[in-house]
């Protein structure tokens, strides 16, 4: 008898089970996986339409200077596609800030890991640089990213972009220069004394990318080169000159105002065909 007990409840759970195997498949098979792709950007870094040589003295920029790029790297971050019913996707599955290296390829193939649903979009658009919420000091522990960091004393956080060259004065020296962007200060009375800033400025801003509508298909991987066109931080809507402003714009704000107003066309991008 005791047996017969056993048997029956033994027999009883695996109904259970079996039941329950059942429901978990039906819910599954009336929620099937949403229709998705992946995206990819290929960043490349040009002047006047050819890719950047670097550390050659071969450009002139809309000021008539004469200069070379040495090194380039920056941030973006909260990259938002748009689409065409009006809903938002950010990038942001594993992370949102992505750091971008001339001298290392690798930082240059985002392959980002987000499931992108399946449909028509419109444009997108992402944050030059690190917003306020973000751009935290100590955020960082290891190069290349912690090398990145901006003076506590300036602000703190991390600079958007270091561009650094050298350009030819008026007197035909070459001279370094260090166009780099990040947290601004306001000071009183005249001069950059640390002590007497009064207040700081967020020079962080939105790109909008033109020619960046795509449609996304069920799993299809969508690819963009993403390029810098380095010509434009100096001469749409403002001509910068570097015999103007010298060498270094750390520290002066109205400097990088210019920089950031001049950065809303430096970026473009253009679908890659994909082999099928």
């Amino acid at each position: 008898m005791h047996c017969l007990k056993s048997t029956s409840k033994w027999f009883l759970l695996s109904i259970i089970i079996s039941i329950g195997f059942s429901r978990c498949k039906k819910s599954e098979d009336s929620n099937p996986a949403v229709p998705s792709g992946k995206l990819v950007f290929s960043v490349e870094h040009a002047v006047d339409g050819l890719p950047l040589k670097p550390n050659e003295m071969i450009y002139m920029n809309a000021a008539g200077n004469n200069y070379l790029v040495a090194g380039l790297k920056y941030f973006i971050s909260d990259i938002t596609l748009y689409r065409d019913d009006g809903t938002q996707k950010m990038i942001d599955e594993l992370k949102d800030i992505f750091y971008i290296d001339e001298d290392i390829p690798a930082t240059k193939n985002l392959q980002f890991i987000d499931k992108i649903p399946a449909g028509k979009y419109d444009s997108i658009s992402f944050i030059f640089g690190i917003a306020e919420a973000e751009n935290k000091s100590y955020k960082y522990v290891n190069p290349p990213e912690a090398l990145m960091g901006w003076p506590e004393i300036l602000g703190g956080g991390y600079h958007y972009m270091m561009l650094d060259g050298k350009w030819k004065n008026l007197s035909g020296d070459i001279l370094p220069f260090n166009f780099h962007l990040g947290i601004g200060q306001l000071y009183k009375g005249g001069g950059y004394n640390v002590d007497s800033i009064y207040a700081y400025v967020q020079n962080y801003f939105r790109v909008s990318l033109p020619g960046s509508d795509f449609t996304m298909k069920d799993q299809e991987t969508v690819a963009f080169s993403l390029t810098m066109n380095i010509e434009n931080w100096f001469r749409n809507p403002h001509i910068y000159d570097h015999n103007y402003w010298s060498g270094a714009i750390m520290q002066n704000q109205p400097a990088m105002q210019m920089a950031r107003e001049n950065g809303w066309n430096v970026f473009s991008m253009e679908m890659i065909p994909q082999n099928r």
